[in-house]
């Protein structure tokens, strides 16, 4: 049985697997540019974080109604469960939806239709983190963020994605100070292709809870200490950073080195239908390449439990249960 835990950067449109693509793309009239579901997996060969996102953008284009939605979310939440998730809180883009005339409402009630039951069909409690575009305009992420605000009993923070080089996070900063005037926690995506200064922009412009990514934090010796010092957590994504080619080899991975350094990092599967694993597959791919200790991979799952935006009683049930765990293994 795999290890509880969390997982807290999951983008609920990159866990679209190839037939399910094919099915929507059947029932919705779309026809895709690839012959069957093994030549559209065929395509998953990214040379950096761009070519993946022209393919992820282009797929997206089958999502067009709320069971659509729905029946995405219910394929990752089934999945999860099996990995040992406990907890989920999950990316979304409506930007990426609205341009192409799908309306917000029907993303956010679709999605809210699965993860509002997700506890008592999964034991899987889950949160909906909203993302804005980092390569699109601050006005139109204050635009989402305005059609949002009738939705907010449905989401728990704003996030920040997308394409990092050349689109800072201070170019957000008005759109975040909003968002927490609404009582939305705040993410945002850093130092995964951008430079270490872009982690930096995040925690003190956006004034972030929570590194999405934050690799190239290493490169900065004093932002290391700051992140160990003020437990900044860090949701680091193996897979996803080797097959973005971000880093060469899982071999080369930071994330024992993060450990050692005492940050508060967690192991997440990213767009794992893109990636090649979902959040067990990432945790085993670790301990192996990595040679982490057992005691590496509880914390781990304890770090993945810290780092939610959960209340503290669920929190200290969920820890609870790797204790438990840990006793038994």
């Amino acid at each position: 049985m795999p290890i509880p835990k969390a997982e807290l950067h999951l983008h609920i449109e990159g866990t679209l697997e190839p037939e399910l693509a094919f099915a929507l793309a059947g029932r919705n009239g779309i026809e895709l540019p690839f012959a069957d579901a093994a030549a559209l997996r065929a395509a998953y060969a990214f040379t950096d974080l761009q070519s993946f996102l022209d393919l992820y953008y282009r797929l997206m284009a089958v999502l067009l109604t709320e069971r659509d939605f729905t029946e995405l979310a219910d394929a990752y939440l089934s999945r999860a469960q099996a990995d040992g998730v406990r907890h989920a809180e999950i990316f979304f883009d409506p930007q990426a939806h609205t341009a192409r005339g799908v309306p917000f409402d029907v993303v956010v009630n679709g999605l809210h239709a699965s993860l509002s039951t997700s506890r008592a069909r999964y034991g899987i409690s889950t949160g909906l983190i909203m993302c804005f575009l980092r390569d699109q305009s601050a006005e139109s992420a204050f635009e989402t963020l305005a059609t949002a605000e009738k939705h907010l009993d449905k989401i728990i923070a704003v996030g920040l994605d997308s394409a990092e080089v050349g689109n800072p996070p201070s170019k957000f900063a008005a759109v975040y100070e909003r968002a927490r005037e609404l009582g939305l926690r705040c993410v945002a995506h850093a130092g995964e292709e951008g430079p270490a200064k872009y982690v930096r922009e995040a925690l003190d412009v956006l004034k972030v809870e929570r590194i999405d990514h934050g690799i190239r934090s290493l490169e900065d010796s004093e932002l290391v200490e700051r992140l160990k010092d003020e437990r900044v957590p860090l949701t680091v994504c193996p897979f996803s950073n080797v097959r973005l080619r971000a880093v060469d080899h899982l071999g080369f991975h930071p994330l024992k080195r993060m450990l050692e350094a005492g940050l508060v990092a967690t192991v997440n599967s990213d767009d794992p239908a893109y990636f090649g694993g979902y959040v067990e597959e990432n945790f085993e791919g670790v301990e192996a390449a990595l040679e982490l200790t057992q005691e590496q991979m509880f914390t781990l799952a304890r770090n993945s439990f810290e780092a939610s935006f959960l209340d503290e009683a669920t929190r200290a049930g969920y820890l609870a249960e790797v204790e438990n765990y840990s006793r038994g293994a």
